[in-house]
């Protein structure tokens, strides 16, 4: 397989394993819901890359469908480099803005989306699909990096999205009407796509003159250009005229075949029995849906003017950032596409989110309880000329308002809203097991029970199983964890694992117990009697090979 080299690349291929976990601070002001929880519907503000990471306990491998419409690197769109790599060229980078004249601005982006492309494979379940909208600055690296990260083997298709209904007149050579949404796969052998509703166009096709018991029905020619002489005969119409195929045509059936059909009810010669006949085609015999197309008209899914209009609709006149928003038309299609009724959906650069518009509007739709994560950092607004915390003010506000309804739109949807809920969180300090030796940044309870349950396992965190009394944070496959911990250094400096908290952990059942710790006070031989793996607080954090 090709491999695509750009500078930086040595850098930041595993940049990812090195970002610290970071805590998720919920905010109950922020939010719509009783009780804030990482199991709800999510929106993060913070850097996405360290977001997705601290995802990874709750949302590894259960995520059905991704959708991201990162910065296609215009040169215009005002993006900074802001990935701390430990390297001096990358350092020389940091906080610098990517435009045009930027002659490393296709390897700042490549370098940009590496790791983020790798944290979201990881959150992807084996069934699951990503797309990337994009246009042509980056379309052919992304495809190579996306071969490389998701294998060229799990590529499905590219999407042409026509993203404007007019042409642009003052274009220099050709009048740029479309964009692309690139469509990978996690693992292509175990992704079944779905259809797509039929249409009202084509449900009206279907009709019932007859009363036919079968149901509706639509009919369709029988006759057809392969010739074939056994299938070239008159036909009699039940009102006595006598028909054969055009020119150079037969019928599609032998004459034995076209009997039985006659028979059956299944020719139709028109209401006055005169017509030349046709086949009935029952609405029940057909494949439920239609399959989905690789081109998208701005008639079916929406375009940009569109999408500006609806934005400006649901925020009425707030200050918008964002030059070219999505319709939330054009991602409902995706989620039609790629997910079921109870899909977890991530949209890691948020951006007026509109994402969870279409989420909220599918699961309104069609009785759905889908989840949507979405994650936004600040961003710069041409307008104010400052980085600004956006996440609150437009990505949260917007579905603040869908949810809720708004009282003046046009749109009866819009205007009733579609209810839901979400929690907001803010990204948190990072969990760094260094600063727990020195008391500084303690994570709370729930935090580091989820840092370090995952990290042991690999498996998903559920707080719901957390139960702090008896220190006991949840279960895996393989072994019940515990971890002594408060975010308190007293407690950290008079804490052990001793023979007499080996005994309070109950009866022994099958499984291997690991116990966090900030230090123990008992010999290997208690620790095997006990079927206990220590793990000292705060130097051994790790993966358990199982």
């Amino acid at each position: 397989m090709a491999t695509l080299n750009f500078k930086g690349k040595t850098f930041v291929q595993n940049y990812h394993l090195t970002v610290p976990y970071h805590q998720l601070v919920p905010k109950k002001d922020k939010s719509i819901t009783d009780e804030v929880s990482l199991n709800d519907n999510l929106i993060i503000h913070g850097d996405n890359l360290k977001a997705l990471k601290a995802l990874l306990p709750n949302y590894a491998a259960k995520v059905k469908c991704i959708y991201i419409d990162p910065p296609y690197n215009t040169g215009n769109e005002n993006w900074v480099y802001n990935d701390n790599v430990n390297s001096p060229m990358i350092q020389e980078w940091l906080g610098k803005v990517v435009d045009t004249e930027d002659m490393t601005r296709h390897d700042k982006w490549l370098c940009m989306m590496m790791p983020r492309l790798r944290l979201l494979r990881e959150l992807l379940a084996d069934d699951g699909v990503i797309f990337i909208s994009i246009d042509d600055n980056e379309q052919h690296r992304l495809r190579g990096i996306m071969d490389e990260i998701f294998g060229e083997d799990n590529f499905v298709t590219n999407i042409i999205w026509q993203k404007k209904f007019s042409p642009q007149n003052d274009a220099k050579y050709l009048s740029d009407n479309h964009d692309f949404v690139v469509l990978f796969a996690k693992n292509k052998t175990n992704w079944v796509r779905n259809m797509l509703p039929t249409p009202d166009s084509v449900k009206e096709r279907y009709s019932n003159p007859d009363d036919d018991k079968r149901g509706p029905w639509s009919s369709g020619d029988i006759s057809v250009k392969t010739y074939n002489a056994s299938c070239d005969y008159q036909v009699k119409t039940p009102s006595g005229r006598v028909v054969k195929p055009s020119k150079s045509r037969c019928w599609m059936f032998s004459k034995d075949r076209f009997e039985e059909l006659v028979a059956d009810s299944r020719i139709w010669f028109g209401k006055n029995g005169d017509n030349v006949p046709r086949l009935k085609q029952f609405q029940s015999e057909i494949q439920a849906g239609i399959v989905p197309l690789t081109i998208w008209l701005h008639s079916e899914v929406g375009h940009n003017q569109g999408a500006k209009q609806e934005l400006k609709e649901i925020m009425q006149g707030a200050d918008l950032v964002f030059d070219s928003p999505k319709p939330s038309s054009l991602i409902k299609r995706m989620l039609q596409i790629a997910t079921n009724k109870n899909s977890i959906v991530l949209d890691s650069f948020a951006g007026s989110g509109t994402t969870a518009q279409a989420v909220l509007d599918l699961n309104k739709e069609d009785g759905g309880s889908r989840k949507f994560i979405l994650i936004q950092c600040n961003e710069f607004n041409k307008q104010s000329g400052k980085i600004e915390n956006i996440c609150d003010s437009i990505t949260a506000e917007r579905v603040r308002r869908v949810i809720k309804g708004l009282k003046g739109s046009d749109d009866e949807k819009l205007k009733k809203g579609f209810g839901g809920t979400f929690s907001y969180f803010e990204l948190g300090d990072p969990i760094e097991m260094d600063s727990i030796l020195e008391g500084k940044k303690l994570p709370s309870y729930t935090d580091l029970a989820r840092y370090v349950f995952y990290t042991a396992t690999g498996e998903e965190f559920d707080s719901k199983a957390v139960n702090e009394k008896k220190n006991f944070i949840g279960e895996s496959k393989n072994y019940e964890v515990y971890l002594f911990y408060k975010p308190n250094l007293e407690y950290l400096k008079s804490t052990a694992l001793t023979l007499e908290v080996a005994k309070s952990l109950g009866t022994f059942k099958k499984k291997k117990r690991i116990v966090f710790a900030p230090s123990k006070f008992l010999d290997t031989d208690y620790l095997l009697e006990y079927r206990i793996d220590y793990c000292q607080l705060p130097f051994e954090i790790y993966k358990l090979k199982e």
